[in-house]
């Protein structure tokens, strides 16, 4: 990374990778995630019903099912989260790459609550995207 941005000739004071993202977040992240969550959440009772597609898709649900299955992503969200309270509570300004949600996969409030999860109770927070073209180029 130190080697990448020397060649994009990038200034930087310190830099610090994140070795341990896919370790499990503390409990507090989950139950943070959780209560974020729990309007959204469509229990496995609610989802039996006949109209449980309907409910799910008109309303913006997640079943809990659903919510399993990015269970990983979350989780790494939510260790992120952990990461920048830790490291940048005292910045100036946090800039950060959007997430990119998958299409028919990831639900809106979920999405969103990714976000809200990344950026709660931290100084203004830039999330910046791009349109998938890579602009640095550089001659090894």
């Amino acid at each position: 990374m130190a080697s990448l941005l020397s060649k994009f000739r990038i200034d930087y004071s310190d830099l610090q990778l994140i070795p341990d993202i896919t370790k499990k977040p503390q409990e507090s992240s989950t139950q943070f995630f959780n209560e974020l969550m729990k309007e959204f959440t469509v229990s496995e009772k609610e989802n039996e019903s006949a109209n449980a597609t309907k409910i799910l898709d008109d309303e913006g649900m997640i079943s809990e099912d659903d919510l399993m299955a990015v269970q990983d992503k979350t989780n790494r969200y939510l260790r992120l989260r952990e990461y920048l309270l830790e490291q940048s509570t005292k910045s100036d300004l946090v800039v950060m790459t959007l997430p990119m949600p998958r299409k028919n996969i990831v639900t809106a409030p979920l999405y969103m609550a990714w976000l809200e999860s990344l950026s709660r109770d931290m100084p203004p927070f830039l999330f910046v995207r791009g349109n998938q073209t890579s602009v640095l180029t550089f001659y090894s």
